[in-house]
């Protein structure tokens, strides 16, 4: 939804410093972390600038960015 961040520390502020130390301590969270961040960025992009993408891509992208939420929030209630 327009006017909505949805950078992990805004989706999570519970868990920042699980999430901190997840980043730099567990390369396959980095790795989610660091795609999730990118996701959001185009994701945010596309709805400010009313981008020429299709409905079912962008729907795509937030499918995507959701999983990526759920993986991450699993590896950060189990450290």
């Amino acid at each position: 939804m327009l006017g909505e961040h949805h950078d992990l520390h805004h989706e999570l502020p519970e868990h920042k410093d699980a999430i901190h130390n997840l980043k730099m301590n567990d390369v396959h969270f980095n790795r989610l972390f660091t795609e999730y961040h990118d996701l959001t960025h185009q994701i945010e992009s596309i709805e400010k600038n009313n981008s020429n993408v299709s409905d079912e891509h962008l729907k795509e992208m937030k499918t995507r960015r959701l999983t990526l939420k759920d993986d991450m929030l699993k590896m950060i209630l189990k450290d």
